[in-house]
């Protein structure tokens, strides 16, 4: 499936009840998912990783679809490489509290 696609498929089940919840609420679900990614990132745990992984991408696009974009279009930012210094692998020197 593509990104085009996923988004839809995820506004065709989810967008009558996330705008009824609205951006803010909605946001909150997000970061619950986040956490619950956080805690089987810790765990190791392959298989609750898959699910958490998918979770979070779900509510990123219903959150992108609440706020009106199209998540296809938010890939130019590193399609042609490393926002900050344009390469690949990025050539960007770590600094402390200074990430992507």
């Amino acid at each position: 499936m593509d990104i085009e696609g996923f988004q839809k498929l995820i506004e065709e089940m989810y967008l009558e009840k996330d705008t009824k919840r609205g951006l803010a609420k909605t946001f909150m679900w997000f970061t619950e998912e986040v956490g619950e990614l956080s805690r089987a990132l810790r765990e190791d745990n392959r298989e609750e990783l898959k699910k958490e992984f998918a979770d979070v991408l779900a509510w990123l696009f219903t959150l992108a679809s609440l706020s009106g974009i199209r998540m296809e279009e938010t890939l130019s930012k590193y399609t042609a490489g490393c926002p900050v210094c344009k390469q690949i692998p990025c050539l960007c020197a770590e600094k402390e509290g200074n990430s992507l």
